[in-house]
């Protein structure tokens, strides 16, 4: 059987339902396909319990498009964010600075959402809209590019005819393999632990990072659970003592994250299962090819700090987006495309080199580069212009 479609997405996660979003609502026929079942129920053992920072640029985005009202019921506001810095083995920082959104802003940071209950809302909202189909259960396995097309095989025998193939399948991207994209990756022998917590002590809206060897370990503020306060956590650590956390009772496993956390909200209790995932560093030789983009991870992976791993693939989507709008007549054409490669490149390198250059500081046992850790964030802080401008540089504000 063979279908035609104007844009044929590879990825049914956020990025790949965002970029269904944004394109089914801009008028054109679009398919996105994932081998995962839909998210029917929250509660389910594959439920993706991470959460995702939305930051400000990418909120107007999602605005733009139309599903942020549908998303902000959820959403909570990050209106600070708290840098502690840890030397090696000890339980108290040696180092405390605060940024507060009103310096640069009248808006909070961004808003924190449940990733799983971001793509439920994105599922649903999908099925609204006349020229989107979602097929779950199916993966493409197969892709041959021609100058004024792509067919793409599925695993179910499909063949899909399209314009224009959106990548969005992740880090080990099965499209960007098959269109011969190489990519450049570093392995950091880390691992990040996501769980939720409760706490007695509120939040405040003020997503902590407290930076230690071994790598950050961020408390990032979620609504009240059952009448408590509660937090969504990240905790990098190496790969051998994430593992030996993973598996730790969950009464040693309170304790543990409460002394990781410096006793900042008061004892900590885990609320939620634990998830564990590899660290590493990614970025895409080429963000496109024949009648293919590559967004999100199948183009860039990050380190889960600065919040910047979702906001990037957003950037991906709408930057492509414009571009596709100024020639609406062939939306895979080759000169998009090449505009799509030669705007995201230099942003995509520099953050996902940024991130890489912290990550390393921050896993640092040894002194000097622990203290240099601690001296570079004093002078980011105490000089009230290069704080404000890293500020704006994070959210990836122009």
């Amino acid at each position: 059987m063979r279908i035609d479609c104007d844009i044929l997405i590879a990825g049914g996660g956020i990025s790949g339902l965002l970029s269904a979003v944004a394109f089914g609502q801009a008028g054109y026929n679009v398919i996105c396909i994932d081998p995962n079942p839909p998210i029917n129920n929250l509660d389910s053992n594959h439920v993706d319990l991470r959460t995702t920072a939305i930051l400000q640029p990418a909120q107007k985005f999602l605005a733009r498009i139309g599903i942020w009202d549908y998303l902000s019921p959820h959403a909570t506001p990050l209106q600070s964010l708290r840098i502690m810095d840890v030397d090696h083995g000890e339980t108290s920082p040696r180092l405390v600075r605060e940024f507060d959104s009103t310096e640069i802003s009248e808006e909070p940071f961004g808003w924190n959402l449940q990733n799983s209950k971001i793509i439920q809302t994105l599922s649903l909202f999908l099925e609204k809209l006349n020229h989107v189909e979602c097929w779950y259960g199916k993966a493409a396995v197969s892709l041959l590019t021609r100058q004024a097309e792509a067919h793409v095989g599925l695993d179910d025998g499909t063949f899909i005819r399209t314009r224009l193939l959106l990548a969005c399948d992740g880090r080990s991207s099965r499209m960007r393999q098959a269109a011969g994209i190489s990519v450049r990756t570093r392995h950091y022998g880390q691992k990040a632990l996501a769980f939720v917590v409760s706490h007695p002590i509120p939040h405040n809206y003020t997503s902590t990072e407290i930076y230690q060897s071994g790598g950050p370990f961020t408390l990032v503020p979620m609504a009240d659970i059952d009448n408590a306060p509660t937090s969504a956590v990240v905790w990098m650590e190496t790969g051998r003592k994430a593992n030996d956390l993973l598996s730790l009772p969950e009464t040693e496993f309170d304790e543990a994250i409460t002394l990781r956390s410096c006793h900042q909200f008061g004892p900590l209790k885990l609320i939620s299962r634990r998830s564990v995932w590899p660290i590493i560093s990614q970025f895409a030789t080429r963000l496109s090819g024949e009648r293919i983009a590559l967004l999100a991870e199948a183009a860039h992976v990050v380190p889960p700090i600065g919040a910047q791993g979702l906001n990037m693939s957003l950037a991906d989507i709408f930057t492509l987006l414009d571009l596709v709008k100024k020639n609406p007549m062939d939306v895979g054409d080759r000169s998009i495309l090449d505009a799509y490669q030669n705007k995201r490149t230099k942003d995509i390198r520099l953050r996902v080199g940024g991130i890489d250059l912290l990550n390393r500081f921050s896993m640092s046992i040894a002194q000097p580069l622990r203290d240099v850790r601690a001296a570079g964030l004093s002078f980011i802080h105490n000089i009230r212009p290069v704080r404000q401008a890293v500020m704006r540089a994070m959210l990836g504000a122009k």
